[in-house]
């Protein structure tokens, strides 16, 4: 064969390369439950394989979000309950002066919707802070399989109860700790998370930016910042743009009055399923 010719067969096997990539991407994009690194956070742990079957085949996998796309709006029908898979969100309402009031930073194993069951329509948005994937669960199909499947339904409460003690735990964060505390909480909570999830507690990328998290502590963007200079001038913290590694976890926690035992139970309490 001619160099020409070597050269346009490595063509074709490059480009035949590339099609099955593609094609394996597509089916990892679409994989069961069963297969998803995430099925233990939001799945109970004790539901076999016959019934993840069932819940699979009610599941939705939609095109992912583009960065400020959103899941869905305030106002909005509900109908579904919606999993992150990748990616990550953000969740607000409207404030009375027409701004908005982050109320939520939502990772890979979380779920958004919960709080439309009662009235039936969306009380916040949810918007991808980059490109982000999720899963769609119908709450109609999901009602009807919970009632088949008891560890399913206790889960579902599980997560609810979680969502509520969340939200009381912001109420005292916002009401009582200093801005530093403010900000030492909420970095060892997306730590934590991370952890959850088979990543580093000590370093991540913080897909928010600063004046989304200023929001959502009710804290000036400027004393965010200012806090941020603060952490990495005394050492606590490694801050490039959004990249952050904890250097001294200890002080951290006794920043935001929370020692390694109440971390560790939270994280402990975090992972239990049924």
């Amino acid at each position: 064969m001619t160099e020409a010719g070597l050269v346009a067969e490595e063509k074709m096997t490059e480009q035949n390369k590339t099609r099955q990539n593609k094609v394996i991407d597509l089916h990892s994009a679409k994989v069961a439950c069963k297969e998803c690194s995430l099925h233990q956070l939001c799945l109970p742990r004790s539901i076999n394989g016959s019934d993840l079957e069932k819940l699979d085949r009610i599941i939705e996998r939609k095109k992912p979000l583009k960065r400020n796309e959103h899941l869905f709006h305030i106002g909005s029908p509900f109908a579904t309950i919606y999993v992150v898979r990748s990616g990550s969100l953000k969740t607000y309402s409207p404030t009375v002066d027409g701004q908005e009031q982050v109320t939520g930073f939502h990772l890979p194993g979380e779920l958004l919707g919960l709080d439309a069951i009662g009235k039936g329509q969306h009380p916040c948005a949810a918007k991808a802070l980059e490109t982000t994937s999720v899963c769609e669960v119908p709450f109609e199909h999901l009602e009807n399989l919970a009632q088949e499947l008891p560890t399913l339904q206790h889960q579902l409460l599980r997560l609810m109860s979680k969502e509520i003690f969340d939200d009381q735990e912001l109420m005292l964060l916002l009401g009582k700790k200093t801005a530093e505390a403010r900000l030492s909480a909420f970095l060892l909570s997306i730590s934590l998370r991370f952890k959850q999830r088979g990543f580093s507690s000590a370093e991540f990328y913080l897909s928010m930016s600063r004046n989304d998290i200023a929001n959502y502590l009710g804290l000036a963007v400027e004393t965010v910042s200012r806090m941020f200079t603060r952490f990495q001038e005394e050492g606590i913290i490694t801050a490039e743009r959004k990249h952050i590694v904890i250097n001294d976890r200890e002080t951290m926690q006794q920043i935001a009055g929370i020692n390694e035992f109440v971390e560790r139970a939270s994280e402990d309490d975090s992972l239990k399923t049924v």
